[in-house]
C-alpha cells in the first residue's frame, strides 16, 4: 500500500503543473499562428490540405507526462476560414509502460462542413468513438499519403524536431473552453 501511495503522489507531482497552464485567448492565438508556421514549413501538402478544410483544430503545445500512469493536455483553436471560431482543450490519459515527458503539436483537418458540424455540435467529442481521425504520414518530398488524402478528418502531430510518425491521438477528449 505504501508503494501505492508513493507511486500515486509521483504522479500526481508529474502531472500537477498541466492545469496551471491555462492560457489567455491571444496567447493560445499566437501559439496558434507560431504552430501553423512551423507546419506549413514541414510540408507544403498538408498546407494545401488545411486551405481546403472546412475547419482547422490546433493545439500547439500539448503536454504529455508519464510514470506508468500518464496524461496529456493541451489548448488550442478552431479555425473557420483563417480566423479563430472557437477555443478547446484536449486532454488523455493512459496505463502501461511510458516514462518521461514530452510537448507535441497536433492539428486536425475538418474536410467537410458535415463533419466539422458533428464535432462543433457535440459536448466533449472523442477521437476515434465520435470521429476516427486518419493521422497522415508524410513521404519523400513532403507528400501525403493518397488514401488519407480521402479521409473526412486528417490528423498531424509533429514537434519542433519535426514530423512525428506512429502516434496517435485516439482516446483524446476534446472539449470547448471559454477564453
Amino acid at each position: 500500500m505504501k508503494r501505492l501511495m508513493t507511486f500515486v503522489c509521483l504522479v500526481s507531482v508529474l502531472l500537477a503543473p498541466i492545469p496551471v497552464l491555462a492560457a489567455s485567448a491571444a496567447e493560445i492565438d499566437a501559439k496558434v499562428n507560431q504552430a501553423l508556421k512551423e507546419f506549413y514549413n514541414h510540408t507544403s501538402a498538408g498546407q494545401e490540405l488545411a486551405q481546403k478544410a472546412a475547419g482547422v483544430l490546433v493545439f500547439p503545445e500539448v503536454y504529455k507526462a508519464g510514470f506508468g500512469i500518464g496524461g496529456e493536455y493541451g489548448e488550442g483553436a478552431l479555425r473557420i476560414g483563417g480566423k479563430t471560431a472557437e477555443y478547446y482543450n484536449v486532454a488523455a490519459a493512459s496505463i502501461g509502460f511510458q516514462l518521461g515527458a514530452q510537448v507535441k503539436s497536433e492539428i486536425i483537418l475538418f474536410m467537410s462542413d458535415s463533419v466539422l458540424k458533428k464535432f462543433r455540435d457535440s459536448d466533449g467529442w472523442e477521437a476515434g468513438v465520435d470521429g476516427s481521425v486518419a493521422i497522415a504520414t508524410i513521404g519523400a518530398g513532403g507528400e501525403i499519403d493518397s488514401n488519407t488524402i480521402q479521409q473526412p478528418i486528417i490528423g498531424f502531430i509533429f514537434s519542433n524536431k519535426g514530423l512525428m510518425y506512429n502516434l496517435s491521438i485516439e482516446g483524446s477528449k476534446i472539449t470547448q473552453i471559454d477564453r
